[in-house]
């Protein structure tokens, strides 16, 4: 799972200008979920965790909190991060997905959920396929994404 010369897109496919939406976007979550006390780990996953991302990709984002009553219960979160319009907010079992769409288009998806998605022993198979699919944590302060990501392998 590295990053292609630290890049989150192959620059063959993806503008710079979305390129640089794309880190801008990942930078800012990053910088709120470290300010936060809940939120455990942030993992980037997908395509822009695999350095493959295409025009077309979002940015696909886990973030895992000892509160996740406090992200189902009020979007204000999603507006203090201001990642575009709010578009769908779907249950996928252990996570809550909140889509948004940029002003220019750029899909952001912050999959909710709890710590247990992260557990080792048995990694669950919806998580794995996930993180087999591209994962680079973000925001691990306890290292259980890092340690996730090594049962995975």
């Amino acid at each position: 799972m590295k990053q292609h010369g630290g890049r989150f897109a192959d620059p063959a496919r993806v503008s710079s200008e979305r390129e640089a939406e794309m880190r801008q976007v990942v930078d800012r979550v990053t910088r709120w979920s470290a300010n936060r006390s809940e939120v455990i780990g942030l993992l980037l996953v997908g395509s822009c965790a695999r350095g493959a991302a295409r025009p077309d990709s979002d940015v696909d984002l886990v973030l895992l909190s000892t509160a996740t009553a406090r992200y189902a219960d009020d979007d204000a979160w999603t507006r203090e991060l201001s990642l575009g319009e709010l578009v769908r907010v779907q249950a996928w079992g252990p996570i809550t997905e909140w889509r948004h769409v940029t002003a220019s288009g750029l899909e952001v998806e912050v999959g909710v959920g709890s710590p247990d998605w992260a557990r080792t022993d048995p990694v669950d198979v919806g998580t794995r396929r996930v993180v087999m699919d591209g994962a680079r944590p973000l925001y691990d302060p306890a290292g259980i994404l890092g340690a996730l990501i090594q049962a995975c392998a």
